[in-house]
């Protein structure tokens, strides 16, 4: 097949920019030949660094479809494979996180349909999507020209505090879970069963998602696990005061372990717009440092962007503000590539050391549930 960028589509030139995306009408104007040069340098980019997208709702969006053809482009949903190629789009999280609140047995049950759904869209999307369980594997279907599907974050209430349900959900390909929602990981951090399951989930290669994490539970996270973490949809609190977003002190703690957090394209989060975006990826990258910072679409999640800002233009923005390449080759692409082989590197010396946990909430939580 043709390398992933053979197919694109032209895209809109900076000045065809929805009016919300634009600079203040007060503000100075860039030349558009200086705009332009921006964009043509961010393609050339992204061509070499695509972007792997840090959370996708659409396994739910498409729960209740009775037809679609993401290969070809679906109104129905905010992207599809041809949106997700003009966007530069390399790779992505989807999410199999549960808009309504279940618990116990209904929510592994949701958790299970979801991931046999997304099994089967990638299986009939095969000259698009390929499904990814390591580093290695999204870079092998870049290659091969797909975009790589990498499975979660899914919600701690799909583990039913079952660390044997957490060993086959890895099994059938979940690499992300988001530690909310669970007795365990609360408003004062982790308990005991809490710290078994980073532990477990560092053995087997699931990376932690601490969004909407409350900031005991985020420290906590931060200094117990041997891997680093994401925040899948998480941006400046400083900027912008939603819950799911950092402080500086916890973004300083972030770059220190290595950690990512993965701005998104949202109205309640950043803004939503391009220059929105901008000033929150400023900030995490001036405080948590550039190897801290990565990108989150947030699409088809519930929290879809008013003004989505495409790639190439909020690359083009970010080399106007004296990004420098290198700079924006890992917020696209590196810095998860990094996060993914350090989780794969870390579960195989982990596996050597350290047997599967057997151990039940009611042996260690006693007291704490």
């Amino acid at each position: 097949m043709a390398d992933l960028q053979d197919e694109l589509q032209p895209l809109p030139e900076a000045g065809d920019l929805p009016d919300t995306a634009q600079t203040a009408p007060s503000a100075p104007q860039p030349p558009a030949s200086s705009a332009a040069s921006a964009l043509e340098r961010a393609k050339a980019l992204l061509a070499a660094h695509p972007v792997v997208d840090g959370h996708s709702g659409l396994p739910w969006a498409l729960r209740d479809l009775p037809w679609y053809d993401l290969q070809l482009g679906e109104s129905s949903v905010d992207s599809d494979v041809v949106r997700l190629r003009e966007g530069h789009v390399g790779a992505l999280l989807w999410s199999l996180q549960l808009p309504e609140r279940l618990a116990g047995e209904r929510a592994v049950g949701a958790t299970l349909e979801q991931l046999d759904l997304v099994r089967s869209v990638i299986a009939a999307h095969p000259e698009g999507l390929r499904l990814a369980r390591s580093a290695g594997q999204v870079i092998d279907a870049r290659n091969c020209g797909r975009v790589a599907v990498v499975l979660g974050p899914a919600g701690a209430a799909a583990l039913d505090d079952s660390l044997g349900i957490l060993r086959v959900l890895h099994a059938l390909g979940l690499r992300v879970l988001t530690l909310v929602g669970a007795s365990w990981a609360g408003e004062a951090g982790l308990t005991r069963f809490g710290e078994e399951v980073v532990r477990e989930m560092n053995r087997l290669g699931v990376l932690a998602d601490l969004s909407g994490a409350s900031d005991a539970t985020v420290g906590r996270v931060l200094a117990l696990s041997k891997t680093p973490v994401l925040c899948t949809r998480s941006a400046a609190r400083s900027l912008r005061a939603h819950p799911d977003n950092l402080s500086d002190a916890l973004l300083a703690e972030l770059g220190a372990a290595k950690g990512l957090c993965l701005v998104p394209s949202s109205p309640e989060r950043t803004g939503g717009g391009v220059q929105d975006v901008a000033d929150h990826l400023d900030h995490v990258r001036a405080i948590a440092g550039p190897e801290s910072v990565g990108l989150s679409g947030a699409h088809d999640s519930g929290d879809a962007p008013e003004v989505a800002p495409d790639y190439p233009h909020l690359i083009a923005e970010l080399l106007g503000r004296g990004w420098p390449e290198s700079d924006i080759a890992l917020l696209t692409w590196g810095n998860m590539q990094r996060v993914l082989r350090s989780a794969d590197f870390a579960a195989r010396a982990a596996r050597e050391r350290r047997k599967p946990s057997t151990v039940r909430i009611t042996e260690l939580d006693t007291t704490d549930v």
